[in-house]
């Protein structure tokens, strides 16, 4: 932060050689020495820093690994995944088959899933990575494939009683350029099978489900 230098000039009185001139002089000296001084607002005090102890603190719990991490990387292996995508609600889904293969990163902080398959006959490669933020008490998402060049964010909660880590977020509408909703439904079946399903803008403008997936543990 750069400090500006305050440079006070000294005014030379020029004195007369009338003492009337001589009183003038005096008495708006005086009246200058007796200006009101303009106090500091309070609110423009020095901000005060946080206590260091509690600082550390905060961030040794914020990058702490916790039951939420652990859940995560149960998830960790290799599955087969069967496939059901739409493109219009009315019509029937198309079938293929996928493989997710999931290994944690930094410590078991965050998980990342790698995806080979088809989609409507053509090759797709894509990539999440998932954590669970401390700070925000959320699980965050975000997913990149060769089908774009966005970058989908998700964010949510695990519910205990269903078993399923529902995710909200958006992703870029690529006929208007802006973000449009979606929404992920991840339910564990067993320790080696889950359900995934997608939900986004149908061609009305209503929530459709777009992909389904059924994943199996290879072994």
């Amino acid at each position: 932060m750069k400090i500006s230098t305050l440079t006070i000039c000294a005014a030379t009185v020029v004195m007369l050689a009338c003492n009337n001139k001589t009183d003038e002089a005096k008495t708006s000296a005086d009246t200058s020495a007796t200006a009101p001084v303009t106090e500091t607002p309070k609110d423009s005090a020095m901000h005060t820093m946080p206590d260091s102890a509690a600082m550390m603190k905060a961030w040794n719990d914020f990058k702490a690994i916790g039951p939420m991490h652990k859940w995560m990387e149960k998830t960790n292996g290799t599955w087969v995944a069967d496939i059901s995508t739409w493109m219009d609600p009315s019509s029937a889904p198309e079938k293929s088959v996928g493989t997710m293969v999931q290994s944690s990163i930094l410590g078991g902080r965050y998980v990342v899933g790698k995806y080979s398959g088809t989609v409507f006959g053509q090759k797709t490669e894509g990539q999440f990575t998932m954590g669970y933020d401390n700070a925000k008490k959320l699980f965050v998402s975000t997913w990149i494939d060769n089908q774009g060049s966005g970058i989908a964010f998700m964010s949510g909660n695990y519910d205990e009683k269903t078993k399923t880590l529902n995710l909200n977020g958006y992703q870029t509408d690529p006929m208007t350029g802006k973000d449009s909703n979606i929404r992920e439904e991840m339910t564990i079946i067993d320790d080696d099978s889950y359900s995934m399903a997608m939900y986004g803008a149908g061609p009305d403008g209503k929530e459709m489900k777009y992909m389904e997936g059924l994943y199996k543990r290879k072994k």
